[in-house]
Protein backbone atom coordinates (compact mmCIF):
# COMPACT_ATOMS: atom_id res chain seq x y z
CA UNK A 1 0.00 0.00 0.00
CA UNK A 2 2.83 2.10 0.95
CA UNK A 3 4.63 2.59 -2.88
CA UNK A 4 0.85 3.65 -4.47
CA UNK A 5 0.85 6.34 -2.07
CA UNK A 6 5.15 6.96 -2.47
CA UNK A 7 4.60 6.91 -6.32
CA UNK A 8 2.07 9.78 -6.13
CA UNK A 9 3.90 11.79 -4.22
CA UNK A 10 7.04 11.49 -6.57
CA UNK A 11 4.77 12.07 -9.49
CA UNK A 12 3.11 15.47 -7.88
CA UNK A 13 -0.26 13.79 -7.55
CA UNK A 14 -2.48 15.75 -5.04
CA UNK A 15 -5.98 14.33 -5.24
CA UNK A 16 -8.32 10.88 -5.71
CA UNK A 17 -11.41 10.31 -7.23
CA UNK A 18 -13.40 7.66 -6.92
CA UNK A 19 -16.33 6.32 -9.23
CA UNK A 20 -19.73 5.25 -8.13
CA UNK A 21 -21.57 2.87 -8.60
CA UNK A 22 -19.54 -0.09 -8.05
CA UNK A 23 -17.37 -1.05 -11.25
CA UNK A 24 -16.80 -4.39 -12.97
CA UNK A 25 -13.23 -5.52 -12.37
CA UNK A 26 -12.71 -6.83 -15.91
CA UNK A 27 -12.04 -3.23 -16.93
CA UNK A 28 -8.52 -2.22 -17.77
CA UNK A 29 -6.89 0.61 -18.79
CA UNK A 30 -9.49 1.89 -22.13
CA UNK A 31 -12.56 1.11 -20.02
CA UNK A 32 -11.74 2.76 -16.60
CA UNK A 33 -10.24 5.69 -19.12
CA UNK A 34 -14.10 5.83 -20.64
CA UNK A 35 -15.11 5.68 -17.01
CA UNK A 36 -13.48 8.49 -16.14
CA UNK A 37 -14.29 10.51 -19.18
CA UNK A 38 -18.03 9.44 -19.08
CA UNK A 39 -18.99 8.72 -15.74
CA UNK A 40 -17.08 11.00 -13.74
CA UNK A 41 -16.67 13.47 -16.23
CA UNK A 42 -12.83 14.62 -15.75
CA UNK A 43 -9.83 14.47 -17.62
CA UNK A 44 -7.80 11.26 -16.71
CA UNK A 45 -4.48 13.20 -17.81
CA UNK A 46 -5.12 15.97 -14.98
CA UNK A 47 -2.98 14.40 -12.68
CA UNK A 48 -5.88 13.04 -10.21
CA UNK A 49 -5.70 9.47 -9.47
CA UNK A 50 -9.01 7.80 -10.15
CA UNK A 51 -9.95 4.69 -8.05
CA UNK A 52 -12.67 2.16 -8.98
CA UNK A 53 -13.98 -0.68 -6.28
CA UNK A 54 -16.10 -3.45 -7.44
CA UNK A 55 -19.84 -4.99 -5.74
CA UNK A 56 -18.64 -6.57 -3.19
CA UNK A 57 -15.89 -4.25 -1.98
CA UNK A 58 -13.08 -6.50 -1.95
CA UNK A 59 -11.62 -5.41 -4.90
CA UNK A 60 -10.34 -1.56 -5.79
CA UNK A 61 -8.04 -0.17 -8.55
CA UNK A 62 -6.50 2.99 -9.04
CA UNK A 63 -6.04 4.62 -12.81
CA UNK A 64 -3.59 7.59 -12.87
CA UNK A 65 -1.23 9.43 -15.60
CA UNK A 66 2.65 9.67 -14.77
CA UNK A 67 3.36 11.79 -17.83
CA UNK A 68 4.70 9.30 -20.26
CA UNK A 69 1.25 6.58 -20.10
CA UNK A 70 -1.24 5.09 -18.27
CA UNK A 71 -0.40 3.42 -14.70
CA UNK A 72 -2.96 0.84 -12.98
CA UNK A 73 -2.35 -0.35 -9.91
CA UNK A 74 -4.84 -3.14 -8.03
CA UNK A 75 -5.79 -4.80 -4.54
CA UNK A 76 -7.76 -7.49 -3.88
CA UNK A 77 -8.43 -8.42 -0.13
CA UNK A 78 -7.97 -11.99 1.16
CA UNK A 79 -10.67 -11.03 4.10
CA UNK A 80 -13.06 -8.42 4.54
CA UNK A 81 -14.29 -4.98 2.41
CA UNK A 82 -13.07 -1.86 1.65
CA UNK A 83 -17.04 -0.53 2.23
CA UNK A 84 -18.76 -1.94 4.39
CA UNK A 85 -22.24 -0.35 2.71
CA UNK A 86 -22.23 1.03 -0.58
CA UNK A 87 -25.32 3.84 0.76
CA UNK A 88 -23.38 5.50 3.12
CA UNK A 89 -20.71 6.15 0.58
CA UNK A 90 -21.33 10.23 0.43
CA UNK A 91 -17.80 11.53 -0.99
CA UNK A 92 -16.60 11.67 -4.49
CA UNK A 93 -13.19 12.73 -3.39
CA UNK A 94 -10.39 12.10 -0.60
CA UNK A 95 -7.35 13.25 0.27
CA UNK A 96 -4.29 10.81 1.15
CA UNK A 97 -5.00 9.77 4.64
CA UNK A 98 -8.88 8.55 3.45
CA UNK A 99 -7.10 7.16 0.91
CA UNK A 100 -4.45 5.05 3.37
CA UNK A 101 -7.21 4.14 5.81
CA UNK A 102 -9.61 2.73 2.63
CA UNK A 103 -6.65 0.48 1.98
CA UNK A 104 -6.23 -0.46 5.94
CA UNK A 105 -9.70 -1.44 5.82
CA UNK A 106 -10.67 1.58 8.71
CA UNK A 107 -14.04 3.60 7.52
CA UNK A 108 -14.61 6.62 9.93
CA UNK A 109 -17.07 6.13 12.25
CA UNK A 110 -17.05 2.29 11.92
CA UNK A 111 -16.73 0.26 15.43
CA UNK A 112 -15.97 -3.08 14.22
CA UNK A 113 -12.92 -4.88 12.38
CA UNK A 114 -13.67 -4.83 8.35
CA UNK A 115 -12.89 -8.54 8.72
CA UNK A 116 -13.29 -11.61 11.34
CA UNK A 117 -9.71 -13.46 12.36
CA UNK A 118 -11.28 -17.18 11.37
CA UNK A 119 -9.43 -19.62 14.54
CA UNK A 120 -10.41 -22.89 12.49
CA UNK A 121 -7.54 -25.61 12.68
CA UNK A 122 -6.44 -23.87 15.84
CA UNK A 123 -5.99 -26.59 18.45
CA UNK A 124 -6.78 -25.51 21.87
CA UNK A 125 -6.05 -27.53 25.03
Amino acid sequence: MGDILRIARMEGITSLSYRLPPVDMRKSFTGLYALTRNGLGQDPQSGQMFAFINRRADQIKILYWDRSGFCLWSKRLEAGRFLSDWSKVRQREMDWTALKLLLEGIEPGRRRKRYQEHLSGVNTL
